[in-house]
């Protein structure tokens, strides 16, 4: 029986990795994010494999993420794995002169939008007694760096919601996965920069984590045993040893 993944970011970078990591094993996908179009070019090139379909809508608004979860057809009702991997960070500023707009964003996709479809997909694995959720938290949920302030504590939410997860759908043989990446090569860095060309800098002088490596590490996690649960995930590439110290050519 082929298996049906849910993904949320699936747009860009580790969702869009994991959403061809998942064809190549023949999960049924259906692929969240607010480009449409983005999402119509990975459903072209995946459908070759698999079947797959697309949600248009964004995570931080409640009432969308549940109509569109209510929407899927029968085909795609049954959602085996979700792979919560939306998320953003927006600004290095230090507390003191941080923008609430940028606060508000990370608190309302990284946090609450995790909770919004977890919350539209969660009673259907505990009705079945069957399921894996992994979310995609970040090393920063291990380690508050400099101005990292709000964005560490999201994702240091991220990490506590998962381990309350994973308490709470136990009864249910549910398995819960955190899986926490360091510097991973993506858009991330332009949208946490607004577009200053210093983002262009983020990844030069060593080779940072790539998308796909993250998915395989996802693929692993749900390819183990039935009595096997990768709880959790730290992940760095080898130049990176903390948050802060990371070993850069000169």
């Amino acid at each position: 029986m082929k298996k049906t993944a849910l993904i949320t970011g699936a747009t860009s970078g580790i969702g869009r990795a994991t959403a061809h990591e998942f064809a190549n094993h023949g999960i049924n996908l259906i692929l969240c994010g607010r480009r449409q179009e983005r999402l119509d070019t990975i459903k072209d090139a995946l459908s070759k494999q698999t079947h797959v379909h697309t949600l248009n809508f964004d995570i931080r608004d409640r009432k969308a993420t549940f109509e569109a979860i209510e929407s899927l057809p029968e085909a795609f009702q049954n959602i085996d794995i979700l792979i919560n991997n939306a998320g953003n960070a927006h600004g290095l500023d230090p507390i003191q002169t941080g923008n609430l707009d940028d606060w508000d964003a990370m608190m309302d996709i990284n946090v609450k939008g995790l909770l919004y479809v977890s919350k539209a997909i969660i009673p259907q694995m505990t009705a079945r007694k069957s399921g894996h959720i992994i979310n995609i938290g970040s090393s920063a949920g291990k380690e508050v760096y400099p101005k990292g302030n709000v964005y560490c504590g999201s994702k240091h939410a991220v990490l506590a919601i998962t381990e309350g997860m994973r308490i709470d759908l136990n009864p249910f043989g549910i398995k819960v996965t955190a899986i926490n990446p360091g510097l991973v090569e993506t858009e991330f860095s332009k949208v946490r920069f607004k577009g200053d060309p210093i983002a262009d800098n983020v990844y030069k002088g060593y080779k940072a984590l790539q998308p796909e490596d993250i998915a395989e590490m996802i693929q692993f996690a749900i390819s183990r045993p039935a009595h096997v649960n990768i709880a959790d995930v730290l992940m760095f590439c080898t130049a990176q040893a903390t948050s802060t110290i990371v070993n850069k050519e000169s």
